[in-house]
């Protein structure tokens, strides 16, 4: 899908940096344009696409990036407070699952006070979102264990949950939405946060849990390191469905989307992934995406992308496959 001229330069403004708009400009095809066996340039990152959302479609995604997952397997979900009404589907979920051979969900628990905050209130909240059809591992339930961060913008290490170093592989499967701090919650937060201990996530969110550059530098950080650790061996799926602003971690008060579902984005590159699912939103026709791009870019949201660009951790560069 190409970015018109006027969504490019508002993403590039916001963005502020000359490398991104030399990264962003021309590397954008629409569905239509792009067969399943063309090879993209080496500098370029293959994004699959589906405009459908269930179990079906999600597998035979999966199976287009599977190449390198191996040995013990983690699916990053974010489970979402109890009745959080914009949460994946469990059952869609637990088709994936099944699909895929030892493997279980991964999630860890909340710095804020909340129905996860810590590993017995989190279990109850497995059990009333649906969340029970596979372990749940929540990994830091023991303990922590830190992860050097290579050549960080802000943090020389993390600390995740223990049970992290346990897995082989990990599969990110993220709700795509609005974030109050982050502006979006994609693939990124998914790990930054959703694998990071208490300690992790303190380093992330600071002593007065600002917003702005510093807090995205440090979610980009901790993204890498989690990155860095799996290699080769960590894929991403971005679900575009149920658009709120708000995250799941809201629970029961996440407003409802106004965006239609958009579909289903899967990648091994996270930055191809994550501007792959910002372009979409940003060129949908119809205003319905007004307030969706509100929240990211009053929260500096898009400055994710140039923070992982700064980190090396792929490219903004992308073609669009549909399977459909």
């Amino acid at each position: 899908m190409k970015l018109s001229r006027r969504s490019f330069i508002k993403l590039a403004g916001i963005a502020g940096a000359a490398g991104f708009i030399a990264n962003v400009a021309g590397c954008i095809d629409s569905p239509a344009n792009v067969k399943a066996d063309k090879m993209p340039p080496d500098d370029t990152a293959i994004v699959y696409f589906s405009k459908n959302i269930d179990a079906e479609h999600l597998i035979r995604l999966y199976n287009k990036i599977n190449s390198e997952i191996t040995g013990k397997v983690g699916i990053k979900v974010h489970t979402g407070e109890v009745n959080a009404p914009n949460i994946l589907s469990p059952d869609m979920v637990k088709e994936f699952q099944a699909h895929i051979p030892n493997s279980n969900i991964v999630e860890t628990n909340t710095l804020y006070e909340g129905t996860r905050s810590n590993t017995e209130r989190h279990r109850r909240t497995l059990q009333q979102n649906g969340w029970t059809f596979c372990p749940v591992d929540i990994l830091d339930e023991d303990d922590d264990i830190y992860f050097p961060v290579k050549d960080g913008i802000r943090l020389k290490q993390i600390y995740m949950g223990s049970h992290l170093s346990n897995y082989d592989s990990l599969i990110v499967l993220t709700h795509f939405k609005g974030h109050s701090m982050a502006g979006f919650g994609g693939s990124l937060k998914n790990i930054a946060v959703g694998c990071a201990s208490k300690r992790g996530k303190q380093q992330i969110h600071g002593d007065n849990w600002a917003i702005g550059r510093v807090f995205l530098e440090r979610l980009a950080d901790s993204g890498k390191a989690v990155c860095d650790h799996f290699g080769r061996q960590i894929v991403f799926i971005n679900v575009l469905q149920r658009l709120s602003i708000d995250c799941d971690c809201v629970g029961s008060g996440a407003l409802a989307p106004e965006l239609p579902d958009l579909g289903i984005l899967a990648s091994t590159d996270i930055l191809a992934v994550e501007q792959a699912s910002v372009d979409m939103i940003y060129n949908f026709e119809g205003n319905e995406k007004s307030s969706l791009i509100e929240r990211i870019e009053s929260r500096s949201g898009l400055y994710q992308l140039t923070a992982m660009n700064r980190l090396q951790m792929g490219t903004h560069k992308y073609e669009l496959v549909d399977i459909d």
